[in-house]
């Protein structure tokens, strides 16, 4: 790993250095096994510790296969799918391995005793596969989470239409929360040159997420002066989502749950805001009941931001908590557009206030790859800013899971796998001079 990570950090690397190093029989990574997937049976989900379950396991090498790539990964980051992998919810995800494994005779190096997850990474090509062309060895790049097969005309028109589609990390192996990484080479896209590993490994599948959920034809199709309204605007989703209306000229309706959070929103150029626990909004009376009287306040107060207007687009991810609210103040003609359910996956809704008003409700998952490449090229040209707030060890996963689980962050998690310490990897100093600020502004928070 020592000569890998000296021939990255020299300016005076080729390709050809890079294709003559050896690949290394084993690799550090962080797990699941398969043998603990009861382990936290009868606990709550609030119970369930990442820092348990999560292992940093010394693992081989994976074998290489046409139209695939083995990277070198500086640097990763904490997704909520890490959080779902690691307390073994609402599946353990050994089943999408066993299945994925039955696809082929190379999808069986896949279904494994254990599992390598993470959903993003920064790198350095280290091989490609036979039929790969665009990418080579020494190319930095980052990777964006949509494994397709492409073998069904079903996801021809739109790639996770494809029945084989999966979420690389979560649904299959050798994910990016390791010092190796295994991806399909339609994965890779360039790393924006003026941000380090660690920063250019958080925007990936959050990113890409809010740009299709939010701006593709395939979600809302958000357009000039539309009302968004952001549940958990300064997450990890919500902060790119945030980003996207301001940057599009929408006008967003940003919901955070602290005044710490509200500030962060500001940063980032916000003025409609709604602290939910300041505001004491309560969706429910009990695990059983909803409180349309709360809906009722709750759309009052968008007005109230809004000079007297409904929201055109409700950007939805806590699901079961706040669906039958975001239902009820959409406007006429409006969309509701989904892709999680953090707080549960039953979602209730009073139907009226759709079907009389004409409302959409729309499914979004990840993106694909076209939509993945165009999120990436804003962060690349400066328009989309890193969120990343904090930065833990390979060895510290576990902590970093604990604390997207808990809800202990902001924005993004980073994690360093190869990459000695943060701020490495910068190759466009005079771009990132312009927007320091911005890059920043989740870390002194």
């Amino acid at each position: 790993m020592k000569e890998i990570l000296d021939a990255i950090q020299s300016p005076d690397s080729t390709t050809a250095d890079f294709a003559a190093l050896s690949v290394p029989e084993s690799y550090r990574a962080v797990t699941v096994h398969k043998d603990e997937t009861e382990m936290f049976a009868g606990l709550a989900t609030r119970d369930k510790d990442p820092r348990t379950s999560l292992h940093l396991d010394e693992v081989p090498v994976p074998e290489l296969g046409p139209g695939e790539a083995l990277v070198a990964v500086m640097a990763s980051s904490v997704n909520y799918n890490s959080v779902w992998t690691s307390i073994f919810e609402p599946l353990s995800t050994f089943g999408f391995l066993e299945r994925y494994g039955k696809l082929s005779d190379l999808t069986k190096r896949h279904d494994l005793p254990y599992h390598v997850i993470g959903s993003d990474l920064a790198g350095v090509v280290l091989r490609t596969g036979p039929g790969v062309n665009a990418w080579n060895p020494g190319d930095e790049v980052v990777a964006h989470c949509l494994s397709v097969e492409l073998e069904s005309s079903d996801g021809h028109n739109d790639t996770m239409l494809d029945p084989e589609q999966r979420i690389w990390g979560f649904e299959t192996n050798f994910g990016g929360l390791a010092e190796i990484a295994l991806v399909k080479s339609n994965q890779l896209m360039p790393k924006p040159k003026h941000l380090s590993w660690e920063e250019a490994a958080a925007p990936g599948l959050v990113n890409s997420t809010a740009y299709r959920q939010l701006v593709s034809r395939n979600g809302a199709g958000m357009k000039q002066g539309d009302n968004v309204l952001i549940w958990g605007a300064s997450g990890g989703l919500g902060s790119y989502a945030t980003q996207f209306a301001l940057a599009g000229g929408a006008n967003p309706i940003c919901v955070v749950s602290s005044e710490q959070k509200a500030e962060i929103c500001r940063r980032m150029g916000a003025s409609a805001i709604i602290d939910r626990t300041a505001e004491d909004f309560r969706f429910w009376k009990d695990e059983h009941h909803q409180d349309p009287r709360e809906w009722k306040r709750f759309g009052k107060r968008i007005r109230e931001l809004t000079g007297g207007e409904d929201v055109d687009i409700v950007f939805e991810h806590p699901g079961r908590e706040t669906f039958g609210a975001s239902v009820y103040v959409t406007r006429k003609g409006g969309t509701i557009v989904t892709c999680a359910s953090t707080s549960g996956y039953n979602h209730e809704y009073d139907n009226r206030y759709l079907w009389m008003s004409l409302k959409r409700i729309i499914g979004s998952h990840f993106a694909n790859y076209r939509e993945a490449w165009e999120a990436n090229r804003l962060v690349a040209k400066g328009r989309i800013h890193p969120t990343l707030s904090k930065v833990y060890s390979l060895e510290d996963t576990g902590q970093a899971a604990y604390d997207v689980h808990r809800n202990l962050h902001q924005g993004k998690v980073g994690v360093l796998a190869l990459a000695p310490r943060e701020g490495l990897g910068v190759r466009d100093t005079e771009l990132r001079e312009q927007h320091l600020d911005a890059i920043n502004r989740f870390r002194d928070i």
